[in-house]
C-alpha cells in the first residue's frame, strides 16, 4: 500500500494527489497535523522536517515532494 502523508493546506500535496488519481494510483491520506506518530514518521525520513507530501511504499521506503515521474519509476521498480 501507499500512503502519503499531507496537510490539508499543501498545495503541493493537492497537485500529487490530483496526479495520482489521474494515474490510477491507490494510496491512503494521512494528514499529519491530526496523527502524531505520522508526523514522527515524516520527521524521521526528512531530517527533523514535516516537509509534505511525503510517501511511504509498501517495502517501507519513502520520496519527500515526488514527481509523479518519480512515483512511478519507484512503484514500478517494486512490482518488478
Amino acid at each position: 500500500m501507499l500512503t502519503m502523508y499531507s496537510t490539508p493546506w499543501c498545495g503541493y500535496c493537492h497537485r500529487l494527489k490530483s496526479q495520482m488519481d489521474r494515474e490510477g494510483i491507490n494510496y491512503d491520506v494521512v494528514d499529519i497535523e491530526q496523527d502524531p506518530a505520522a508526523a514522527e514518521f515524516v520527521m524521521g525520513v526528512n531530517g527533523g522536517n514535516q516537509t509534505v507530501p511525503t510517501l511511504r511504499f509498501r517495502d517501507g521506503s519513502a520520496l519527500t515532494n515526488p514527481s509523479i515521474v518519480q512515483v512511478k519509476q519507484h512503484l514500478a521498480t517494486l512490482s518488478g
